[in-house]
């Protein structure tokens, strides 16, 4: 058997480890089917969208372990996983996903919460009189 390839993705509070090898497309998360543990179909898409751009969905197996955040961080952590796990399956693939943007950490998260602030930004109701 082909040795797997490894990769890690981060989004928010999400950090997701990918194993991937040769397969018939079968993607399990924390040990259950993808459409099972990500319920709604934008969040299955962004799983897919790395294998559809490389043109390799359903010819490699996905494991993914993931920890942290909600769901929503928890695909798109597995989404950049899989993009650089199919890099070290393959450099060729290189062009078409960074075209796509996947190989990209977004570096978006929640902004701290202020002492003197309701939250992050919004301040306590201020009355004059």
């Amino acid at each position: 058997m082909e040795k797997q390839k490894n990769a890690v993705g981060r989004r928010k509070e999400a950090v997701t480890r990918v194993f991937i090898s040769k397969g018939d497309g079968k993607i399990t998360v924390n040990d259950k089917d993808y459409k099972n543990y990500f319920p709604l179909v934008y969040l299955q898409n962004q799983v897919e969208v790395s294998l559809k751009t490389a043109d390799v969905f359903g010819k490699f197996d996905v494991v993914v372990n993931a920890q942290g955040g909600g769901l929503k961080g928890q695909a798109e952590a597995t989404k950049l996983a899989i993009a650089r796990a199919l890099l070290e399956v393959n450099p060729e693939f290189r062009p078409a996903l960074k075209a796509a943007g996947l190989l990209k950490r977004d570096p978006r998260s929640v902004e701290r919460k202020k002492f003197g602030h309701k939250k992050a930004r919004r301040s306590f109701q201020f009355s004059k009189r």
